[in-house]
C-alpha cells in the first residue's frame, strides 16, 4: 500500500471516529436536559459557608403569592419554554403547547413521550423559599424566582417524582440517581445564594456532606 492511500486510510478512519463521538454525545441522556449550568462545587461550598442558618417559618404560605408560569414571549408561558429547553425534537402547536418530542428525567433516568409525563419543578421549591426568606419579598420578586430561566432553577422532570419531592430540601429529599446528586446541590446553593435565602441546620449538614463528595 502506497504512502497516500495509508495516510488517506487513516484520515478516513478518524474522521468516522469522531463522527461515532459525536452521535453518541448528541444521543447521550445527559445532552437532553439543559439546566443551567450551575457554579462548581468548589464555588457552591464558599456560598454555603456564608448563607445564614435560619430556622423555617412558614407562616402565610401560599403558593398564589408566587405568580408562576407567566408569559415569555408570543404564546409560550415558562413551563413550555422549558419543555422545548429539555427536551429532544420538541414540536410545538400554535399555541406553544409540545405536541411531540422526547424527554430524558435527570432525577430518575426515566424517559418521556408525553409532555403530560412531565412537571417542571422548582429545584429550590416555592414553599422552601418562603420558609426561608421569600416571604419578604415583593410580588415582583417572587414572580422572578418561580420563572427563572437564568439561574439553574427549573427543569422537566417525571411527575410523580416532583410530588413526591414536593417541597423537601437534600436533608430529607434527592434524586434518586446518585450521579446526578453533585449537579442538583450545587445547583441548589448557586439558587439560595443568589436570592440571599438563609438555610436551617440540617439542609445546611445535608448540602455540606454532599459537596464534600463532589
Amino acid at each position: 500500500m502506497s504512502k497516500f492511500y495509508a495516510r488517506r486510510r487513516v484520515s478516513i478512519l478518524a474522521a468516522l471516529t469522531g463522527l461515532i463521538a459525536s452521535a453518541a454525545l448528541f444521543n447521550s441522556p445527559s445532552a437532553s436536559a439543559a439546566l443551567p449550568t450551575p457554579v462548581s462545587a468548589t464555588t457552591a461550598r464558599t456560598y454555603l459557608a456564608s448563607l445564614t442558618v435560619a430556622t423555617e417559618d412558614r407562616t402565610g404560605y401560599n403558593r398564589d403569592l408566587f405568580p408562576h408560569w407567566i408569559t415569555q414571549s408570543g404564546t409560550c408561558n415558562t413551563r413550555e419554554v422549558v419543555l422545548k429547553r429539555d427536551g429532544t425534537n420538541v414540536v410545538q402547536d400554535s399555541a406553544c403547547a409540545a405536541t411531540s418530542g422526547s424527554w430524558y428525567s435527570v432525577y430518575d433516568g426515566a424517559t418521556w413521550t408525553a409532555a403530560s409525563d412531565l412537571d417542571i419543578d422548582h429545584l429550590v421549591p416555592l414553599a422552601e423559599a418562603w420558609d426561608s426568606g421569600a416571604d419578604s419579598w415583593t410580588t415582583s420578586r417572587r414572580q422572578s424566582f418561580a420563572n427563572d430561566l437564568t439561574r439553574p432553577q427549573l427543569i422537566a422532570v417525571t411527575d410523580n417524582v416532583n410530588q413526591s419531592k414536593g417541597d423537601q430540601d437534600p436533608a430529607t429529599w434527592m434524586p434518586s440517581r446518585t450521579a446526578y446528586r453533585c449537579t442538583y446541590v450545587r445547583a441548589w446553593v448557586q439558587v439560595k445564594y443568589y436570592y440571599g435565602l438563609s438555610v436551617d441546620s440540617a439542609e445546611k449538614s445535608a448540602l455540606t456532606s454532599y459537596l464534600a463528595s463532589c
